[in-house]
């Protein structure tokens, strides 16, 4: 597989990743679909065990998807872009502090946005808590098992 190739699933991954935090579109499957992609033009064992390890890991998620509270921002009283922000923070401290890092960036980064935005400590980790039972728990966990499969897959893209 090319170079482009590579940075191309990478792209599509990346947009998985980021659908996940937008209600309605399909970020799991993106994701699956670009481990897919890769799987079938690199058809090496590893990417094949990839591919495997992702359809499992996504369905058992969509199979304990209905176990979570559902997703109701609106109730949470934050903006939307609160709630981009946790998503983003997510991601990015996933890859910084690899796996715990997602839930403490997509906490850390909800608690910045609402202290800048509310002004005090005590409102921002009341609207923390709100935007966790109305949101926090479900988008995390699709977050994280989107994470793993795209962290899997780059680790072996990086080591093979």
């Amino acid at each position: 597989m090319s170079v482009w190739q590579l940075v191309a699933v990478g792209l599509v991954m990346l947009l998985g990743l980021l659908g996940v935090l937008v209600p309605g579109v399909p970020g799991q499957a993106i994701v699956w679909a670009a481990v897919l992609w890769w799987a079938l033009t690199d058809t090496t064992p590893v990417a094949w065990g990839v591919l495997m390890g992702a359809t499992a890991l996504l369905l058992l998620n969509q199979a304990l998807k209905p176990l979570l509270p559902p997703r109701r921002p609106r109730e949470t009283g934050a903006p939307r872009r609160t709630l981009m922000l946790g998503g983003v923070g997510a991601i990015v401290g996933f890859f910084v502090v690899p796996v715990v890092g997602g839930a403490m960036g997509y906490v850390g980064a909800v608690y910045g946005a609402e202290r800048l935005r509310l002004g005090s400590r005590g409102a921002g980790w009341a609207s923390v808590r709100s935007v966790m039972r109305a949101t926090g728990y479900a988008v995390l966990v699709e977050l994280y098992a989107c994470l793993l499969v795209a962290g899997t897959w780059l680790g072996a893209v990086l080591w093979a």
